[in-house]
């Protein structure tokens, strides 16, 4: 991976996008379908997991804004098209189904945001650009599941949109680290810079507003 990345850089790519003025905390479907045993989502995320709730605590202790995220279908609807038809195990994410409910932490607090999205970036069919640009953010801090689909498919939307998207490596997670570790490279060439928590937690704690 190391020779991967000093290629990359040699031939243009690897650029720092660095940290904005205003930052926020996108958790991408943190849920219960990914830490159940017998769930077809079922993944090795606990550390992912319990990483990206030590960001959550530091976000809300700085002020910045958090944002969730969840998939949700309603039953028997077109909802997620093709998407759908593509991984069938995205049925467990249908409303009533337990597997898609948040955890009990991190979950979302009273008042923060909460994006529900049928495809795998948070801003595909969704309001979230709009919100960000209100609440003034420049910077998404991108934690959550899984690095090779959502998480990968919200990074590069976000710059999309013109967010810096800075994705925190250790609190990002999948079914296999090749998947985890590949994405990571190749987003931090091309589309995200690639942080670990250490770096994320500094970040909020220098965004800290005056009291």
């Amino acid at each position: 991976m190391s020779d991967l990345a000093d290629d990359y850089r040699r031939h243009g790519f690897s650029g720092r996008l660095g940290m904005g003025e205003r930052p926020a905390v996108l958790v991408i479907d943190v849920c219960a379908a990914y830490l159940t045993d017998g769930s077809p989502l079922r993944a090795p995320v606990e550390a992912a997991v319990r990483a990206t709730a030590t960001l959550v605590a530091r976000a809300r202790t700085a002020g910045s804004p958090v944002v969730f995220t969840r998939v949700g279908y309603r039953p028997g609807s077109a909802e997620g098209g093709l998407f759908r038809r593509k991984v069938p195990a995205l049925s467990v994410f249908e409303e009533g189904n337990p597997l898609g409910d948040f955890l009990a932490e991190p979950a979302p607090a009273p008042g923060e945001v909460v994006v529900v999205k049928q495809y795998a970036s948070a801003f595909h069919g969704t309001s979230l650009a709009a919100t960000l640009t209100v609440l003034g953010v420049d910077t998404v801090l991108v934690t959550g599941l899984t690095t090779s689909g959502c998480v990968r498919a919200s990074a590069t939307d976000a710059l999309q949109h013109g967010f810096r998207p800075l994705v925190v490596a250790d609190a990002c997670g999948d079914r296999d680290p090749r998947l985890h570790e590949a994405n990571l490279l190749d987003l931090d060439a091309k589309y995200a810079d690639v942080i670990d928590l250490d770096a994320a937690l500094a970040a909020l704690r220098r965004a800290t507003r005056p009291s």
